[in-house]
């Protein structure tokens, strides 16, 4: 592996411009061209922030924001009080999500295998709130892990309210789609789900499921389903590795 550090002269003479847009962009795209040809090496260095800040004339808040755009892609490797490493010729791949219907929730899990760990009766103050009841009261916790390419990156909590939870028996789980085997075995049909997502760390108990690292980014995406005439029926939290699912939205522009 090459430890040699980058020439700044061999990146191509640009002017940067505010008018083609934000200059960290601008940056990472001169930035990312070697990179993906190879003209910076793996495990090359790149040049100190504060050179790369005088080449281009621009500030040193630009240059950081351009190379923490970099890191967060997985194409570089930021350092303290170094420079910044190059680890990749390309962006790993990750697992991308548009979910604007139900389809696209049944898109993200294909060719993957739900393996059910436990199904009992539990406390949750959340899922309670969210069902109406006393925060005392034990809703109905379906435990399980999503197989995707062959590897386990996705732990599932799904709670039901007490009335629908009775209903159902931990073998009746037996589609990659928890949603859907309520709607078969319990003759519903959920109508919309409420899609929250967020950022979390990792726990041991995560980790251990997700095989990765104690505090390791998150993502977290809870889903509330309700049935068509708007009853909460199933609140289900899938929590993602950070580092190979991303979720995208596509949004028109509504403003005349």
């Amino acid at each position: 592996m090459s430890k040699r550090t980058v020439s700044l002269e061999s990146l191509p003479a640009r002017q940067l411009s505010r008018s083609n847009g934000p200059l960290y962009r601008q940056l990472g795209e001169i930035l990312r061209a070697p990179i993906a040809d190879g003209k910076f090496p793996v495990g090359a260095s790149l040049p100190k922030e504060a050179e790369i800040a005088e080449w281009f004339g621009i500030s040193l808040i630009t240059v950081r924001q351009a190379l923490r755009e970099l890191a967060a892609e997985g194409l570089i490797r930021k350092r303290s009080a170094k420079p910044a490493v190059v680890a990749a010729q390309a962006p790993p791949m990750r697992h991308a999500w548009n979910l604007r219907s139900f389809g696209d929730i049944a898109a993200a899990t294909e060719n993957a295998e739900l393996v059910i760990r436990s199904y009992r009766r539990e406390k949750s103050p959340e899922a309670a709130e969210i069902f109406g009841l006393a925060a005392s009261e034990r809703c109905y916790c379906l435990r399980a892990v999503l197989i995707a390419r062959g590897r386990a990156d996705t732990q599932v909590t799904t709670y039901f309210p007490p009335e629908i939870g009775m209903r159902l028996t931990k073998g009746n789980f037996d589609d990659v789609l928890i949603f859907r085997s309520v709607q078969k075995h319990l003759g519903l049909r959920l109508a919309a789900a409420a899609i929250t997502v967020k950022a979390e760390v990792a726990d041991a108990d995560l980790a251990a499921d997700l095989d990765c690292s104690e505090g390791e980014a998150v993502l977290t995406v809870e889903m509330l389903y309700r049935s068509v005439d708007q009853q909460p029926i199933e609140f289900t939290i899938a929590r993602h590795r950070a580092d190979v699912y991303t979720l995208t939205y596509d949004a028109p522009n509504d403003i005349p």
